[in-house]
């Protein structure tokens, strides 16, 4: 008898799901049969070591600075004017030129003056004429007083003469000498060693000492003086310093990036801002190749003393956690570990090591961020660096 479709529909479904579970059941069977399924799981393969920077804890000398921010000042500065009234009739100076003592800057018209000093010099040569016969005079009267053939009274007054003549011949001298002062002053010369500023007056104008008009200022740029401020607090540290000798002072650029010149504390002042708390301090700098401008913000780091053979970390070592400071350690099989700090201060781009470290001991100095306790690390430089201060740089890098 023959099967229906529909009989024949439902064998061949019976068939396949007949199929599909004895192909699960294989898979299964082979899964807990394999040598996979008694360890567990598939071995993961070893993470690679994570590149990083390594410094070794080592023993140097540290220079500990404090840093104010200063301004730079010019060690003299001398606003030209003039000391006699006149014509001002040339300029003898271009703005900025470098200037000595006795260079002329400015003249004056000097024929008024010449022709006081020259009347002057008249007046004394006929006071002097006149004393010499006044003398010759005295001198006869003395010879004939003594046979009465004068009167006392006019030797008397011929000696009066004589006497108030020698006066006004003094008199004479101290007009040519305030005249030739007057004539000199109409030659404006530079008072200082400095650079000339942008001209105040021009050829032609005429100058009153009354008015008091500058026609130049000369700045002293060599040396220079930058006057910065410390903090209350940092002055018996600077005393103690500067009784040792010359305290020594460096100027950075603003960024603090830039070395600029060192110069020695020239004066320590002698009182305490108390509106800021602050104590003011003036330090001189030869300033030999004009890095510092008058007027300019610096920053000033004092040395305050060098801390001898101490054992040190580079600043970026040491990171802050919750439960203080520490930094990671690099193990003999180039794991890493957290281990707590104790330090002394930051300075020079250098962590002072109080306790938590040994001499050689290494640390990571960059790639902390992708660490954790027992991570493999491997260095990204071919040489450890080393954990010495940069003398030169230090000052720069201070924290």
């Amino acid at each position: 008898m023959p099967k229906s479709p529909f009989f024949a529909r439902v064998i061949r479904k019976r068939a396949v799901v007949l199929l599909s579970l004895a192909a699960v059941l294989a898979v299964t069977g082979w899964y807990w049969l394999s040598p996979a399924s008694r360890t567990g799981q598939a071995p993961l393969p070893t993470p690679p070591p994570i590149p990083v920077e390594i410094a070794a804890a080592s023993r140097a000398d540290v220079p500990i600075y404090l840093t104010g921010l200063g301004t730079v000042q010019a060690f003299n500065t001398i606003t030209v004017t003039t000391r006699v009234d006149g014509q001002l009739q040339t300029m003898k100076f271009v703005e900025g030129q470098d200037v000595k003592v006795g260079d002329t800057l400015a003249q004056i018209d000097p024929r008024p003056f010449q022709a006081a000093l020259d009347q002057a010099v008249a007046t004394k040569a006929k006071d002097e004429a006149q004393l010499e016969n006044a003398k010759l005079d005295l001198q006869r009267y003395a010879t004939l007083a003594p046979q009465n053939y004068t009167s006392k009274q006019i030797f008397d007054t011929q000696r009066a003469l004589v006497a108030q003549l020698d006066a006004q011949v003094k008199m004479d001298q101290a007009a040519i000498d305030l005249a030739t002062a007057n004539l000199d002053y109409t030659t404006i010369k530079s008072p200082i060693d400095g650079r000339t500023g942008i001209r105040l007056m021009d050829a032609g104008n005429n100058l009153l000492t009354t008015a008091n008009t500058p026609i130049v200022v000369v700045t002293q740029m060599k040396p220079i003086s930058v006057i910065f401020t410390l903090p209350e607090e940092d002055l018996p540290a600077v005393r103690k310093s500067a009784a040792t000798g010359p305290v020594s002072v460096i100027a950075f650029s603003r960024d603090q990036k830039t070395e600029l010149d060192r110069g020695t504390v020239a004066v320590l002042d002698n009182e305490i801002l108390q509106s800021t708390g602050t104590i003011r301090i003036k330090a001189t700098f030869p300033n030999e190749k004009e890095s510092l401008w008058p007027g300019d913000f610096v920053n000033a780091q004092l040395l305050s003393e060098t801390q001898h053979n101490v054992l040190t970390i580079p600043s970026p070592a040491v990171q802050r956690g919750p439960n203080g400071l520490y930094a990671y350690v690099v193990k003999p099989d180039s794991t890493v570990e957290m281990r707590s700090l104790k330090l002394d201060q930051f300075a020079g781009g250098q962590a002072i090591i109080d306790g938590g470290l040994q001499l050689g001991e290494r640390v990571v100095t960059a790639g902390q961020y992708r660490l954790q306790p027992g991570a493999r690390v491997q260095s990204s430089k071919s040489n450890v660096t080393s954990a010495a201060p940069d003398q030169a740089a230090a000052p720069g890098e201070l924290q």
